[in-house]
């Protein structure tokens, strides 16, 4: 396989080589509503996590962000560095009465790889690391719980990193709703849409088809 091959096959899958340069500065964390809870998810590139979530009855809203790290206000170049020891995340909120909490990890385990440490495939760093960052001692509990759920379905340790959140710094406008903006990237179509689908037949299987 020539160079030039092996470039075009790590620019198709990875997430960083398909953000755009002339990228718009970000806006404010949105407002939710008072019975809206929010979590907050890394499991490699934020894209796919938000494309996938958006998908859950129950689910208000997705933002694309970083957590995890010291760096106040960060840039995606900087946290693409993988210094800034934030992760690329996604702050979910959704209705507990429409849609609980083990329910969204069951699937934050089913669209991404919880054993492999600092990478989703060919995303690789620790801003692509796995990672729960929760609210309240009820959502560490939730966590830890679904954590032992899960381990049994892989053959290798689960690594899922555990920690109270901080802060949140939402993402560029240009990452918010990646996916639905820009089906046909090379990206989206080779990594995201086949979580896209995964997370479908899950929702599926929450929701019976009307007869």
């Amino acid at each position: 396989m020539s160079y030039l091959t092996i470039a075009l096959v790590f620019m198709v899958a990875s997430c960083y080589a398909q953000a755009p340069t002339d990228a718009a500065t970000r806006e404010g964390a949105g407002t939710m509503a008072e019975d809206t809870k929010t979590i907050v998810l890394g499991g490699g590139c934020f894209w796919c996590l938000e494309a996938a979530f958006e998908l859950v009855p129950g689910v208000v809203s997705v933002e694309s962000g970083y957590a995890g790290g010291e760096r106040e206000a960060p840039s995606y170049e900087q946290v693409s560095t993988g210094l800034t020891g934030h992760a690329e995340v996604v702050r979910v909120g959704f209705n507990p009465e429409l849609v609980s909490l083990p329910t969204l990890f069951e699937l934050f385990f089913r669209i991404h790889d919880p054993t492999t440490e600092d990478r989703q495939g060919a995303d690789i760093g620790t801003q692509y690391r796995s990672i729960i960052l929760y609210a309240d001692e009820a959502q560490k509990k939730a966590a830890e719980a679904a954590i032992r759920e899960a381990a049994p379905r892989y053959a290798r340790p689960i690594v899922t990193e555990l920690e109270a959140l901080g802060a949140f710094w939402p993402a560029e406008d240009y990452h918010q709703d990646f996916y639905r903006k820009n089906p046909n990237y090379g990206y989206c179509r080779a990594v995201v849409a086949p979580k896209v689908e995964k997370a479908r037949s899950f929702v599926d299987q929450l929701v019976p088809a009307k007869p």
